[in-house]
């Protein structure tokens, strides 16, 4: 009789993939957006980001220190975490602040409930959150160009009816975060996932259609028409293409079944909307924050509801 052979527990997929690449990945994507911000804000801005990463980093081997944990400071998640806080950040906060955030994300929301993989919200904008709530004249003060001269936003401008250029929101030659003024280097760093095959395109493009949707159903009822120019202004500002490309897609905090995607950006979309609606005059211009961090609380209910087919489930009878 042949020698059985043991068959490990499910599951069996193979992937050349590890959350050590995906995260590089995610860096090397975020990267254009990273030297557009520095090219905008000036050396102040380079300071943040390396502020920021630098104590995520230690942040994260600290608590592993402290609680005998394996170090996964090598996985590079924390590098991930640091990057996107700093681009979630305007470069003229006073320097502290960052290092703030940076424990806010790494310990409170990331490690003290497991670590990567077992956080409910995305530990950045969550990171952010807490800094807007906390300290709203540091993290609302925008500047604009090497010489940080103070400006308001082109969303700010778009509410007060204000002359803006889209050309410029597109490039990033604007005031905001660090990481959020640029579309074209936010798109190609999307674009860079998508071909990488990181992210799947139903997030992003479900959250950018149903926003647009909803910006073009502000234009109709408003008596605006079909404004292509404040609709494709919307879209580059407030920090939506960073959001929708690289807050949304995280594997963590969002749907892991395809239709769960797709709800997932229809309400992120719907919710960013109702946040930053121009009908609002106080509305939110992080609205994009605040719709993320409230849909990652969704999530396990999306995932319930949009199950994958079962195969051969159809196929049985009474």
């Amino acid at each position: 009789m042949s020698e059985l052979k043991r068959l490990s527990s499910s599951p069996h997929v193979r992937d050349e993939n590890t959350t050590g690449s995906i995260m590089l990945d995610v860096i090397i994507a975020l990267l254009p957006a990273s030297i557009m911000g520095v090219y905008n804000f000036g050396l102040r801005a380079l300071a943040v980001i390396i502020i920021t990463v630098a104590s995520s980093i230690m942040f994260e081997w600290g608590y592993c220190f402290i609680i005998k944990k394996q170090s996964t400071i090598l996985d590079f998640s924390a590098v991930v975490t640091g990057l996107l806080l700093a681009l979630n950040l305007p470069a003229s906060v006073p320097l502290w602040i960052p290092v703030i955030g940076s424990a806010f994300a790494i310990i409170v929301v990331k490690e003290v409930f497991g670590g990567l993989g077992q956080n409910f919200m995305n530990p950045a904008l969550a990171a952010r959150c807490f800094l807007l709530i906390s300290f709203a004249t540091h993290m609302n003060h925008f500047t604009y160009g090497i010489d940080a001269v103070t400006t308001a936003t082109p969303l700010a401008m778009m509410k007060a009816g204000n002359e803006y250029s889209v050309m410029q929101m597109f490039i990033g030659a604007i005031p905001g975060t660090i990481g959020e003024t640029s579309a074209i280097a936010l798109l190609l760093g999307g674009i860079y996932l998508l071909i990488r095959r990181v992210i799947s395109v139903r997030i992003p493009l479900t959250y950018l259609g149903s926003f647009a949707i909803c910006i073009l159903l502000f234009c109709l009822l408003s008596g605006r028409g079909f404004d292509i120019r404040f609709i494709v202004g919307q879209l580059c500002g407030g920090g939506l293409m960073l959001g929708a490309w690289f807050m949304a897609t995280d594997y963590v905090t969002s749907p892991v079944t395809p239709n769960g995607k797709i709800v997932f950006g229809i309400l992120l979309g719907i919710i960013t909307f109702v946040f930053r609606s121009p009908w609002n005059t106080e509305g939110a211009a992080e609205g994009v924050s605040y719709a993320i961090i409230f849909c990652n609380l969704l999530v396990p209910f999306i995932e319930k509801v949009t199950p994958p087919k079962i195969f051969g489930r159809e196929g049985e009878k009474a």
